[in-house]
């Protein structure tokens, strides 16, 4: 088991975000959170990081609680692409994509001749050895955002956290990071477990979906079984179509507008 997850409650001050989630995730999936606006999704994200600390419950990776782990030990196993990157330092995009990195290089020593090649073919297989020696602050919103994923991989960990990583990028880029990431899935076995706002780009990529309204668990598992019109219905309240498409080899979700 990767992840156990048991009744696992947060609240900010009096607002309950997750109440009584209990999840089980498997190696070699990857995994879709889908849900409203403000239902707990980044909030799951970043409990799984360990950013940020229950109230109740507990996380458990590879059977041992996540606290039990030390910040380093958890940098070598989790990932994580934000869906927002702030940074007033005007490092270099190829200095930012090391930082993936620091878990593997001790304190005060220099890259070695290893995390300088994963950083290079990270950054030519992300489309971002371009970038490699413009300031990070001088990027567009997308391009900084190539720059974070590339980041995440130069990581090299069994889980890759993304949360809403790709609402930065137009549709290529998407295709092409999300590619990435679901071959991590496919030929590595490793872990993918994205927050995605668009139903039809994780219906195409991810094999287990996990919806959450009202910070509850309101379906989950594997994405031909729960994405149906009625689950689509129950979570964000409108009415929908969900069919299969031979064209993207998977289901899609058909709306109408909603005319007021």
């Amino acid at each position: 088991m990767l992840f156990d997850i048991e009744n696992l409650c947060f609240a900010y001050q009096q607002r309950q975000i997750l109440n009584n989630i209990c999840l089980k995730l498997d190696s070699g999936h990857f995994y879709g959170i889908v849900g409203p606006n403000g239902c707990g999704k980044t909030t799951l994200i970043d409990l799984l990081l360990h950013h940020k600390k229950a109230g109740s419950g507990v996380i458990r990776y590879h059977g041992k609680a996540l606290g039990d782990y030390s910040k380093k030990q958890l940098a070598q196993e989790i990932a994580l692409v934000p869906q927002n990157f702030h940074t007033d330092f005007p490092f270099s995009a190829g200095e930012v994509v090391m930082m993936g990195r620091y878990p593997y290089i001790s304190r005060f020593s220099a890259p070695s001749a290893q995390d300088i090649e994963v950083v290079s073919t990270i950054m030519a297989q992300t489309d971002t050895k371009k970038f490699e020696y413009r300031l990070i602050t001088e990027l567009s919103g997308g391009e900084k955002q190539r720059v974070v994923f590339a980041r995440a991989l130069a990581q090299q960990t069994p889980v890759l956290l993304l949360d809403e990583a790709t609402s930065n990028l137009d549709i290529r880029h998407t295709l092409t990071l999300m590619d990435i990431a679901a071959a991590r899935c496919e030929s590595e076995g490793k872990t993918v477990i994205a927050v995605i706002q668009d139903i039809n780009l994780a219906a195409t990529y991810c094999d287990r979906l996990i919806f959450i309204k009202d910070g509850q668990i309101a379906a989950f598992g594997e994405t031909d079984a729960v994405l149906t019109d009625e689950t689509i219905k129950a979570v964000f309240d409108v009415e929908s179509k969900v069919f299969f498409e031979p064209y993207s080899d998977s289901k899609k979700v058909a709306f109408r507008r909603l005319r007021y």
